[in-house]
């Protein structure tokens, strides 16, 4: 009997295990850049604030979609950046900083949003670290898999967007 229960919790944990969800592998910036050079990939980039309760929603529900996590870990380097960030960041030749402190904005977060401080909001980097767009708000799993495929596919080389999104057939499910 003893050794069945021992069996029956080796296997429940195996089980478990097995079953845990991946997460998005999140880079800070300057290694999303220094990753990049050595194997380029797009980067996406969560900028959030502290206080945005709009982007705790994205992590806690779009963020762990298995879909949306796969796509994130396989086509992108994927950055989590504070808005509110006081700390500086070296990129293009130039240093971003946030000369207010803190709740204000970071020079890197207004330049990634073309001054469109919105929370939260993605911005999209080429493998050549140009900037794609931003899109701002709050986006379920079934809301973000065409846009990040649309740019991970280089499909916005041909296509818009909007016609892009009609043949498009997505995994996600909410």
């Amino acid at each position: 009997m003893r050794k069945i229960l021992i069996l029956s919790l080796f296997l429940f944990g195996f089980i478990t295990l097995s079953n845990a969800q991946e997460k998005v592998k999140w880079y800070s910036f300057e290694e999303a850049v220094a990753l990049n050079k050595e194997n380029p990939r797009k980067i996406f980039i969560d900028v959030y604030t502290d206080w945005c309760g709009w982007c705790k929603k994205l992590d806690k529900t779009t963020f762990v979609d298995p879909v949306i996590v796969e796509i994130l870990n396989t086509k992108y380097y994927s950055v989590k950046f504070n808005a509110e960030s006081t700390k500086p960041i070296d990129f293009g030749g130039k240093t971003f900083t946030n000369e207010g402190g803190s709740r204000s904005t970071h020079q890197l977060a207004a330049a990634l949003l073309q001054g469109k401080m919105s929370y939260p909001s993605a911005a999209y980097l080429t493998e050549d670290l140009q900037l794609l767009t931003s899109v701002p708000g709050y986006m379920t799993p079934k809301d973000l898999e065409p846009i990040l495929n649309f740019f991970s596919t280089d499909s916005y080389k041909t296509v818009d967007y909007q016609a892009y999104l009609k043949d498009f057939k997505g995994k996600a499910t909410e």
